[in-house]
């Protein structure tokens, strides 16, 4: 892209994001969307605005053969918000792209499955994180995002806010993950994100203004997975499982 063309993309993509987020959307989806807009405008090296419906078509049918049907499905959305509630155009040839209707049962980790995999995180931090998800049965954004505001320990429950659908709901704390939160806490004291960023010092993490990033976070559970030798494809387990005692290693 020249110069112009680079410039008008930026302000383009810019209401984008901010289009994104006055609809409400969450950062899961609003990353995957502006995601969607990057990789179309890479790959033809112009502003999306001058792509013909031709040139749309063969570029998903590409898509199709190198990603998965998820991600060709995400991407069709992504561009169609982007058409819809930033060129204000209609999108003429949504149902060209129809992903197939695929119903999986999730891989379940067995009780001792479980145990390895916290057993094996070497950073208190990560132990901690995947304690928290797989004992109250959570979403990887919902435990980033819990604060220390959120944890009532006394009733022995967790406020989940805007999880998915944007509802809040109330889930039961075992013990074990209250006294595991707590530990972890105790070593960054962050005044209240409970997995803060973790970039620098003790120092620095305390005066974090995000969460762990998630990126990193799902890096890390594909290692521990991996060297635990386990061959299931993102692993899940119920919520109402009993775990294995944390050892306070580094944070």
């Amino acid at each position: 892209m020249n110069a112009a063309e680079q410039s008008r993309f930026d302000d383009l993509y810019k209401r984008h994001l901010r289009m994104l987020k006055l609809q409400g959307k969450s950062d899961s989806t609003i990353d995957v969307y502006a995601r969607a807009v990057r990789r179309v405008t890479k790959h033809f090296d112009c502003c999306p605005d001058l792509l013909s419906p031709d040139q749309l078509e063969i570029y998903f049918g590409q898509l199709v053969e190198s990603h998965s049907w998820s991600t060709v499905k995400v991407d069709r959305n992504g561009l169609q918000f982007f058409w819809r509630h930033v060129l204000k155009v209609d999108w003429q040839w949504v149902n060209i792209i129809k992903p197939p209707k695929v119903h999986t049962i999730p891989d379940i980790l067995t009780l001792t499955e479980v145990e390895r995999l916290i057993g094996a995180a070497r950073k208190l931090r990560y132990r901690v994180f995947f304690l928290t998800t797989y004992s109250m049965g959570l979403r990887l954004e919902e435990t980033l995002s819990l604060q220390v505001g959120d944890i009532d320990a006394q009733r022995r429950q967790v406020h989940v806010r805007r999880g998915k659908g944007h509802k809040d709901r109330l889930v039961p704390l075992p013990g074990l993950t209250c006294q595991a939160l707590r530990a972890l806490w105790c070593k960054h004291r962050h005044p209240y994100l409970l997995f803060p960023s973790a970039r620098g010092t003790l120092e620095t993490v305390c005066q974090a203004t995000a969460h762990m990033d998630r990126g990193s976070t799902q890096v890390a559970m594909k290692v521990l997975v991996k060297e635990c030798g386990i061959k299931k494809k993102s692993p899940s387990i119920p919520s109402a499982t009993v775990l294995p005692p944390i050892c306070s290693n580094g944070a």
